[in-house]
């Protein structure tokens, strides 16, 4: 396989295709006109849709980087050829995502974490504060106070930044082993990470093997990586969604949030690499690499269904006032309905559908079942974030669209960008011939 082979296309293809990225920019345009006019129309409305959209997007970078870092843990075959796209969907962290959450960082603290308006005031001002409306924040101030609540943004992007860059570089590099233009540079700490795993597995680097070297590299990333991972994504969950209503306790809250974003994830990398096939530029996926994102997808369709249903039922059994209150508020008025909607959407229609073989393969019966997926993590996102807002039900705005459409048409033609910018596959991965020899 060569890079032309890969990412050449006839001049009609390529008119084609500039027609093709275009939408994703038209989209982020008309989203930023929603946007400025949900600003205007309602500053509380705007935050409040505008956190629920980023949440969203910031699941498709974080799906992503998990399916990266579980390729590298299990030296898997079949997912080398989709491996590269979802490098630059996992890229989009930083400083993308980063960007687009500047806007939650200005409007967060006066009108979406009402514990915020606790931590800027003098202890005298606190005290005048009734003890009831501020008990629960004051058992979390280890947790929630303006200047940790910023640090922890912060740390957090730039740990994503590191891991997602550096994971593409070495995957970027191993395409350019055995030549000219291979660099192969370590960054700090990267020398100290290595010597570590070395040490400890009694292997050598092999920096002479410049195609083995990347791949070493791109793994040992990954079995740090995977740890931090798992913390930083249950920090970003607890910190920019649960803490919207700071009172309420849940140990299950961060991997509640991972369940749905490599779910999103999966659904996002099977249609690209549908629309990637048809268009000619991923000619080497066939059956294989859709049939195990379908079992993907119906795997973790299942085990976002035990964490919700074990974070509820644990949460009514125990019946804690501090924990109780969340699910109360999302029973009442028309938020019931939206109850039932995840329960049928989010579980039983996608578990039914994916559970013969055959519908696996079946576009007629995938492409609806995918899309279907991102609405519905749309609209658990909703659930968690809009019923501090609005109390009774649902209320749709303006500024929801515009909110989706503008993060999401950036950060997609950022990712198209990026994707035509280098080889669209890893074209030197030593299991590329294990993903095509099943063809």
């Amino acid at each position: 396989m060569s890079t032309e082979t890969a990412t050449s296309a006839s001049p009609a293809d390529r008119t084609e295709a500039v027609n093709w990225r275009s939408i994703p920019q038209i989209a982020a345009v008309f989203g930023l006109l929603l946007c400025i006019y949900g600003f205007v129309d309602d500053k509380q409305q705007f935050a409040f849709s505008y956190l629920t959209a980023f949440m969203f997007c910031l699941s498709v970078g974080l799906g992503s980087l998990f399916l990266v870092l579980v390729h590298h843990l299990f030296d898997a075959g079949w997912s080398v050829p989709i491996r590269r796209y979802l490098e630059h969907l996992a890229c989009l962290l930083f400083p993308w995502l980063m960007f687009a959450f500047l806007p939650i960082g200005f409007l967060g603290p006066e009108y979406i974490y009402g514990w915020m308006k606790f931590s800027g005031m003098a202890p005298d001002e606190v005290a005048k504060v009734p003890a009831h409306a501020i008990h629960a924040w004051q058992g979390k101030t280890a947790l929630f106070t303006m200047p940790k609540w910023f640090f922890v943004s912060a740390a957090l992007f730039a740990f994503w930044g590191w891991l997602t860059h550096r994971l593409r570089y070495w995957s970027l590099q191993q395409d350019k082993s055995g030549t000219p233009e291979f660099e192969g540079k370590m960054k700090f700490p990267e020398q100290i990470i290595t010597a570590f795993y070395t040490k400890c597995q009694g292997l050598p680097l092999e920096k002479e093997e410049q195609q083995v070297l990347c791949t070493r590299m791109m793994r040992i990333h990954s079995a740090y990586g995977i740890l931090a991972f798992a913390v930083t994504l249950t920090a970003g969950a607890i910190f920019w969604m649960k803490s919207i209503q700071h009172q309420f306790f849940s140990t299950m809250y961060g991997v509640y949030y991972f369940a749905g974003s490599v779910w999103l994830s999966i659904s996002l990398a099977w249609i690209i690499g549908r629309i990637m096939k048809a268009k000619g530029h991923l000619p080497m996926l066939h059956s294989l690499q859709f049939y195990h994102l379908g079992t993907m997808l119906l795997a973790f369709t299942v085990f976002y269904a035990y964490i919700h249903f074990s974070q509820y039922f644990l949460i009514w059994n125990a019946a804690i006032p501090e924990e109780t209150f969340w699910y109360v508020l999302r029973e009442q008025g028309s938020w019931a309905i939206v109850c039932w909607i995840i329960i049928i959407g989010h579980f039983f229609m996608p578990f039914l559908t994916l559970l013969r073989i055959d519908g696996k393969l079946t576009n007629k019966v995938m492409v609806p079942i995918f899309v279907w997926v991102i609405l519905m993590h749309y609209v658990d996102m909703y659930f968690n974030v809009m019923p501090e807002l609005h109390k009774e039900g649902p209320d749709l705005a303006l500024a929801d669209l515009g909110a989706v459409l503008f993060i999401g048409g950036t950060l997609a033609a950022i990712f198209i960008r990026n994707l035509f910018a280098h080889p669209i596959v890893p074209l030197k991965d030593p299991r590329m011939g294990e993903a095509i020899k099943h063809h």
